[in-house]
Protein backbone atom coordinates (compact mmCIF):
# COMPACT_ATOMS: atom_id res chain seq x y z
CA UNK A 1 0.00 0.00 0.00
CA UNK A 2 3.18 2.30 0.89
CA UNK A 3 4.28 2.00 -2.68
CA UNK A 4 0.77 2.38 -4.77
CA UNK A 5 -0.37 5.07 -2.15
CA UNK A 6 -3.83 5.98 -1.64
CA UNK A 7 -5.14 7.03 -5.00
CA UNK A 8 -4.43 3.38 -6.32
CA UNK A 9 -6.40 2.14 -2.95
CA UNK A 10 -8.78 0.21 -4.85
CA UNK A 11 -6.55 -1.85 -7.31
CA UNK A 12 -4.93 -3.28 -4.26
CA UNK A 13 -5.89 -6.68 -2.80
CA UNK A 14 -6.28 -5.16 0.82
CA UNK A 15 -8.11 -8.27 2.78
CA UNK A 16 -7.12 -7.75 6.04
CA UNK A 17 -7.46 -4.62 5.66
CA UNK A 18 -10.69 -4.40 4.18
CA UNK A 19 -12.40 -6.53 7.05
CA UNK A 20 -10.72 -4.31 10.18
CA UNK A 21 -12.71 -1.36 8.19
CA UNK A 22 -15.49 -2.96 7.80
CA UNK A 23 -16.13 -1.99 4.47
CA UNK A 24 -15.42 -3.22 0.89
CA UNK A 25 -14.44 0.74 -0.57
CA UNK A 26 -11.79 2.19 -0.64
CA UNK A 27 -12.98 5.06 1.39
CA UNK A 28 -13.60 2.73 4.16
CA UNK A 29 -9.79 1.86 3.92
CA UNK A 30 -8.66 5.21 3.97
CA UNK A 31 -10.41 5.91 6.66
CA UNK A 32 -9.16 3.21 8.58
CA UNK A 33 -5.59 4.40 7.42
CA UNK A 34 -6.17 7.72 8.37
CA UNK A 35 -7.53 6.91 12.10
CA UNK A 36 -4.44 4.66 12.66
CA UNK A 37 -1.97 7.42 11.33
CA UNK A 38 -4.05 9.96 13.69
CA UNK A 39 -2.96 8.12 16.99
CA UNK A 40 0.50 8.19 16.53
CA UNK A 41 0.33 11.14 18.47
CA UNK A 42 1.77 14.40 16.18
CA UNK A 43 5.41 15.19 15.74
CA UNK A 44 7.78 14.13 13.47
CA UNK A 45 6.53 10.15 13.31
CA UNK A 46 2.62 11.03 12.29
CA UNK A 47 4.04 13.37 9.89
CA UNK A 48 6.64 11.40 8.13
CA UNK A 49 3.56 8.42 8.72
CA UNK A 50 1.28 10.83 6.46
CA UNK A 51 3.68 11.59 3.64
CA UNK A 52 4.70 8.05 3.65
CA UNK A 53 1.45 6.85 2.72
CA UNK A 54 0.29 9.65 0.64
CA UNK A 55 -1.87 10.76 3.29
CA UNK A 56 -0.99 14.77 3.28
CA UNK A 57 -2.57 17.30 1.72
CA UNK A 58 -1.66 17.10 -2.09
CA UNK A 59 0.49 14.15 -1.40
CA UNK A 60 -2.18 11.44 -2.91
CA UNK A 61 -0.97 10.83 -6.63
CA UNK A 62 2.94 11.52 -5.66
CA UNK A 63 5.25 8.76 -6.94
CA UNK A 64 6.26 6.32 -3.96
CA UNK A 65 9.83 7.97 -4.20
CA UNK A 66 8.76 11.53 -4.02
CA UNK A 67 6.68 10.40 -1.01
CA UNK A 68 9.78 8.76 0.78
CA UNK A 69 12.22 11.74 0.24
CA UNK A 70 9.47 14.13 1.90
CA UNK A 71 9.06 12.14 4.65
CA UNK A 72 13.06 11.60 4.70
CA UNK A 73 13.06 15.33 4.95
CA UNK A 74 10.81 15.67 8.20
CA UNK A 75 13.90 13.40 10.26
CA UNK A 76 16.81 15.71 7.89
CA UNK A 77 18.00 12.32 6.65
CA UNK A 78 19.14 10.88 3.64
CA UNK A 79 16.65 8.79 2.01
CA UNK A 80 18.50 5.54 2.04
CA UNK A 81 18.94 5.90 5.39
CA UNK A 82 15.48 6.71 6.16
CA UNK A 83 14.02 3.47 4.30
CA UNK A 84 16.72 1.03 6.25
CA UNK A 85 15.49 2.48 9.39
CA UNK A 86 13.42 5.02 10.13
CA UNK A 87 10.75 3.69 7.20
CA UNK A 88 10.17 0.21 9.10
CA UNK A 89 9.71 2.25 12.09
CA UNK A 90 6.96 4.44 10.80
CA UNK A 91 5.53 1.79 9.08
CA UNK A 92 5.50 -0.44 12.45
CA UNK A 93 3.84 2.22 14.41
CA UNK A 94 1.49 2.08 11.69
CA UNK A 95 0.31 -1.43 11.93
CA UNK A 96 0.30 -1.10 15.96
CA UNK A 97 -2.67 1.47 15.65
CA UNK A 98 -4.05 -0.95 12.97
CA UNK A 99 -4.10 -3.55 15.28
CA UNK A 100 -5.19 -1.76 18.39
CA UNK A 101 -8.21 -0.47 16.07
CA UNK A 102 -9.06 -4.06 14.72
CA UNK A 103 -9.26 -5.25 19.12
CA UNK A 104 -6.94 -8.25 18.28
CA UNK A 105 -3.48 -9.43 18.81
CA UNK A 106 -0.99 -9.34 16.62
CA UNK A 107 -1.61 -13.00 15.54
CA UNK A 108 -3.26 -13.69 11.95
CA UNK A 109 -6.64 -15.06 12.34
CA UNK A 110 -6.98 -18.75 11.33
CA UNK A 111 -9.46 -19.72 8.57
CA UNK A 112 -13.21 -20.34 9.44
CA UNK A 113 -12.54 -18.49 12.76
CA UNK A 114 -15.31 -16.11 13.72
CA UNK A 115 -14.35 -12.46 13.09
CA UNK A 116 -13.48 -11.09 16.32
CA UNK A 117 -13.18 -7.62 14.95
CA UNK A 118 -14.41 -4.64 17.01
CA UNK A 119 -16.16 -1.04 15.70
CA UNK A 120 -13.20 1.41 15.33
CA UNK A 121 -12.65 3.75 18.23
CA UNK A 122 -14.90 6.93 17.82
CA UNK A 123 -13.81 10.35 16.04
CA UNK A 124 -16.58 12.21 17.61
CA UNK A 125 -17.96 12.10 21.26
CA UNK A 126 -20.83 14.15 22.46
CA UNK A 127 -20.79 15.32 26.20
CA UNK A 128 -24.03 17.03 27.71
CA UNK A 129 -22.68 18.73 30.60
CA UNK A 130 -24.71 21.10 33.62
CA UNK A 131 -22.83 24.52 34.01
CA UNK A 132 -23.68 26.82 36.67
CA UNK A 133 -25.68 29.61 35.49
CA UNK A 134 -27.29 28.04 32.21
CA UNK A 135 -30.84 26.81 32.55
CA UNK A 136 -30.08 24.11 29.94
CA UNK A 137 -27.44 21.36 29.54
CA UNK A 138 -24.74 22.59 27.12
CA UNK A 139 -23.19 19.79 24.61
CA UNK A 140 -19.84 19.60 24.13
CA UNK A 141 -18.27 17.95 21.20
CA UNK A 142 -14.91 16.45 20.97
CA UNK A 143 -13.38 15.51 17.61
CA UNK A 144 -10.79 12.58 17.35
CA UNK A 145 -8.73 13.22 14.51
CA UNK A 146 -6.38 16.08 12.64
CA UNK A 147 -7.30 19.94 12.94
CA UNK A 148 -7.97 19.68 8.81
CA UNK A 149 -10.51 17.09 8.71
CA UNK A 150 -13.05 19.60 10.44
CA UNK A 151 -15.82 20.47 8.91
CA UNK A 152 -19.01 22.90 9.70
CA UNK A 153 -16.77 24.28 12.43
CA UNK A 154 -17.63 28.19 12.18
CA UNK A 155 -14.17 29.42 14.08
CA UNK A 156 -10.92 27.01 14.99
CA UNK A 157 -8.48 28.30 17.36
CA UNK A 158 -4.79 28.34 16.39
CA UNK A 159 -1.93 28.41 18.86
CA UNK A 160 0.28 30.82 17.77
CA UNK A 161 4.16 32.15 19.30
CA UNK A 162 3.87 36.07 20.42
CA UNK A 163 4.90 37.12 17.05
CA UNK A 164 2.34 35.32 15.05
CA UNK A 165 4.84 33.51 12.89
CA UNK A 166 3.69 30.58 11.19
CA UNK A 167 5.69 27.32 11.32
CA UNK A 168 6.72 25.66 7.62
CA UNK A 169 2.93 23.88 6.40
CA UNK A 170 4.99 20.18 6.29
CA UNK A 171 5.52 20.66 9.91
CA UNK A 172 2.64 18.49 12.62
CA UNK A 173 1.29 21.45 14.73
CA UNK A 174 -1.86 22.63 14.54
CA UNK A 175 -1.12 26.14 13.30
CA UNK A 176 0.86 24.36 10.34
CA UNK A 177 -1.48 21.76 9.61
CA UNK A 178 -4.21 24.68 9.23
CA UNK A 179 -1.66 26.88 7.09
CA UNK A 180 -1.59 23.39 4.77
CA UNK A 181 -5.38 22.84 4.66
CA UNK A 182 -6.00 26.69 4.09
CA UNK A 183 -3.61 27.24 1.09
CA UNK A 184 -4.82 26.63 -2.50
CA UNK A 185 -2.74 24.27 -4.19
CA UNK A 186 -2.33 23.32 -7.94
CA UNK A 187 -3.61 19.63 -9.44
CA UNK A 188 0.56 18.50 -8.90
CA UNK A 189 0.45 19.47 -5.03
CA UNK A 190 2.37 22.90 -5.45
CA UNK A 191 1.74 26.01 -4.11
CA UNK A 192 -0.48 28.69 -5.59
CA UNK A 193 -1.86 30.98 -2.53
CA UNK A 194 -0.85 30.86 1.23
CA UNK A 195 -3.89 32.33 2.62
CA UNK A 196 -3.59 31.77 5.93
CA UNK A 197 -0.11 32.81 6.06
CA UNK A 198 -0.23 35.58 4.15
CA UNK A 199 -3.59 37.03 5.65
CA UNK A 200 -1.67 36.86 9.06
CA UNK A 201 0.97 38.54 8.02
CA UNK A 202 -0.82 41.95 6.53
CA UNK A 203 -2.70 41.64 10.46
CA UNK A 204 0.58 41.77 12.17
CA UNK A 205 1.28 45.10 9.46
CA UNK A 206 -1.32 46.29 10.18
CA UNK A 207 -1.35 46.21 13.70
CA UNK A 208 2.21 47.87 13.95
CA UNK A 209 3.79 44.66 15.99
CA UNK A 210 5.90 43.51 13.02
CA UNK A 211 9.50 43.02 14.22
CA UNK A 212 7.82 42.44 18.29
CA UNK A 213 6.14 40.34 20.32
CA UNK A 214 2.60 40.71 21.02
CA UNK A 215 1.53 40.31 24.38
CA UNK A 216 0.74 36.92 25.45
CA UNK A 217 -3.15 36.45 25.09
CA UNK A 218 -3.45 38.52 21.73
CA UNK A 219 -5.88 37.15 19.09
CA UNK A 220 -5.03 37.73 15.41
CA UNK A 221 -8.28 36.98 12.37
CA UNK A 222 -7.42 35.56 9.28
CA UNK A 223 -10.74 33.58 7.05
CA UNK A 224 -10.15 30.14 6.75
CA UNK A 225 -8.74 30.18 3.04
CA UNK A 226 -9.47 26.62 1.27
CA UNK A 227 -11.10 25.03 4.58
CA UNK A 228 -13.92 27.38 3.39
CA UNK A 229 -15.09 24.65 1.19
CA UNK A 230 -15.18 22.28 4.39
CA UNK A 231 -17.60 24.73 6.33
CA UNK A 232 -14.31 26.41 8.86
CA UNK A 233 -15.42 30.38 8.03
CA UNK A 234 -12.20 31.93 10.67
CA UNK A 235 -9.43 30.92 12.18
CA UNK A 236 -8.78 32.98 15.55
CA UNK A 237 -4.33 33.00 16.14
CA UNK A 238 -4.28 32.28 20.13
CA UNK A 239 -0.52 34.20 21.29
CA UNK A 240 -0.15 31.71 23.65
CA UNK A 241 3.85 30.91 22.75
CA UNK A 242 6.53 32.78 23.90
CA UNK A 243 9.93 31.91 22.13
CA UNK A 244 12.98 31.17 24.13
CA UNK A 245 15.85 33.51 23.36
CA UNK A 246 18.88 31.74 21.52
CA UNK A 247 16.95 28.73 21.64
CA UNK A 248 13.86 26.61 19.03
CA UNK A 249 11.68 26.36 22.24
CA UNK A 250 8.85 28.32 24.02
CA UNK A 251 7.31 28.97 27.44
CA UNK A 252 3.58 28.75 27.72
CA UNK A 253 2.46 30.03 30.90
CA UNK A 254 -1.92 28.66 31.91
CA UNK A 255 -2.75 32.10 32.79
CA UNK A 256 -2.19 32.99 29.29
CA UNK A 257 -3.75 30.03 27.45
CA UNK A 258 -6.88 31.42 29.55
CA UNK A 259 -6.60 34.68 28.73
CA UNK A 260 -6.52 33.94 25.34
CA UNK A 261 -9.13 31.81 25.20
CA UNK A 262 -11.30 34.54 26.92
CA UNK A 263 -10.09 37.20 24.41
CA UNK A 264 -11.19 34.87 21.39
CA UNK A 265 -14.49 34.47 22.66
CA UNK A 266 -14.88 38.31 23.04
CA UNK A 267 -13.80 38.93 18.99
CA UNK A 268 -16.27 35.96 18.43
CA UNK A 269 -18.99 37.59 20.25
CA UNK A 270 -17.79 41.34 18.48
CA UNK A 271 -17.97 39.29 14.81
CA UNK A 272 -20.83 36.86 15.23
CA UNK A 273 -23.31 39.42 13.97
CA UNK A 274 -21.55 40.70 11.21
CA UNK A 275 -21.88 37.35 9.55
CA UNK A 276 -25.08 35.78 7.93
CA UNK A 277 -25.61 33.20 9.10
CA UNK A 278 -23.97 34.54 12.42
CA UNK A 279 -21.49 32.73 14.15
CA UNK A 280 -22.03 30.29 16.33
CA UNK A 281 -19.71 27.44 16.81
CA UNK A 282 -16.10 27.60 17.93
CA UNK A 283 -13.45 24.42 17.95
CA UNK A 284 -10.48 24.45 20.35
CA UNK A 285 -7.13 22.25 20.39
CA UNK A 286 -5.04 21.93 23.88
CA UNK A 287 -3.98 25.01 23.29
CA UNK A 288 -0.03 24.63 24.21
CA UNK A 289 0.10 20.70 24.90
CA UNK A 290 2.85 20.65 21.85
CA UNK A 291 6.26 22.31 21.64
CA UNK A 292 4.78 25.05 24.40
CA UNK A 293 5.75 22.36 26.71
CA UNK A 294 2.32 22.20 28.71
CA UNK A 295 0.77 18.64 29.24
CA UNK A 296 -2.70 18.06 28.27
CA UNK A 297 -4.15 17.94 31.78
CA UNK A 298 -2.56 21.84 32.09
CA UNK A 299 -3.96 22.64 28.90
CA UNK A 300 -7.11 21.64 29.52
CA UNK A 301 -7.28 23.26 32.54
CA UNK A 302 -6.06 25.88 31.37
CA UNK A 303 -8.56 27.06 29.06
CA UNK A 304 -11.88 25.08 30.72
CA UNK A 305 -12.70 27.95 32.90
CA UNK A 306 -12.85 30.56 29.78
CA UNK A 307 -15.13 28.29 28.20
CA UNK A 308 -17.35 27.36 31.01
CA UNK A 309 -17.88 30.98 31.68
CA UNK A 310 -18.62 31.87 28.03
CA UNK A 311 -21.08 28.52 28.06
CA UNK A 312 -22.61 30.13 31.36
CA UNK A 313 -23.19 33.87 29.36
CA UNK A 314 -23.97 33.27 26.14
CA UNK A 315 -25.78 30.24 25.85
CA UNK A 316 -25.92 29.78 21.96
CA UNK A 317 -22.13 28.85 21.29
CA UNK A 318 -21.62 25.45 19.92
CA UNK A 319 -18.22 24.14 21.72
CA UNK A 320 -16.20 21.67 20.32
CA UNK A 321 -12.63 20.55 20.96
CA UNK A 322 -9.68 19.06 18.70
CA UNK A 323 -7.25 16.46 19.19
CA UNK A 324 -5.83 13.39 17.50
CA UNK A 325 -4.94 11.05 19.41
CA UNK A 326 -7.74 8.79 21.95
CA UNK A 327 -5.70 9.08 25.14
CA UNK A 328 -6.46 13.07 24.83
CA UNK A 329 -10.14 12.98 24.11
CA UNK A 330 -10.40 10.32 27.01
CA UNK A 331 -9.03 12.77 29.53
CA UNK A 332 -11.05 15.44 28.38
CA UNK A 333 -14.18 12.98 29.16
CA UNK A 334 -12.69 11.91 32.63
CA UNK A 335 -12.39 15.52 33.48
CA UNK A 336 -15.61 16.73 32.38
CA UNK A 337 -17.39 13.42 33.86
CA UNK A 338 -18.41 15.32 36.82
CA UNK A 339 -20.72 17.99 35.01
CA UNK A 340 -22.19 15.44 32.97
CA UNK A 341 -25.88 16.46 32.75
CA UNK A 342 -28.62 13.07 34.10
CA UNK A 343 -29.97 11.10 31.78
CA UNK A 344 -33.71 11.06 30.74
CA UNK A 345 -33.66 7.76 32.73
CA UNK A 346 -32.14 9.47 35.56
CA UNK A 347 -34.15 11.97 35.74
CA UNK A 348 -37.27 10.03 35.10
CA UNK A 349 -36.05 8.20 38.60
CA UNK A 350 -35.18 11.13 40.98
Amino acid sequence: MRRAGVVRLRDLPLPELTRIAGELSAVGVERLLRTAVSRIGGGSLQTAAEYSLGLAQGTRDWPASDRRRRAAQVYGVSVERFRKHHELMVLGQITEQIIVLAGRPHTAQEPGAPDTARPLAPVHRSLHLRIHGRPEPATVRIHVHSADLLRDVDVVLSPSNTYFALPAPYKSSVSATLRRAGARLDPAGGLVEDHIHDELAHWVARSGTGGRAALPGTVAVTSAGALAAQGVRRIYHVAVAQPRPGTNDYDVQPADVTRGVARAFAVLAEESPRFDPPLTSVCLPLLGAGRGGLTPLESFGALWPAVEAELARRHHWEIHFVVRAQARADLIERLLAPLAAPTTHDRGTA
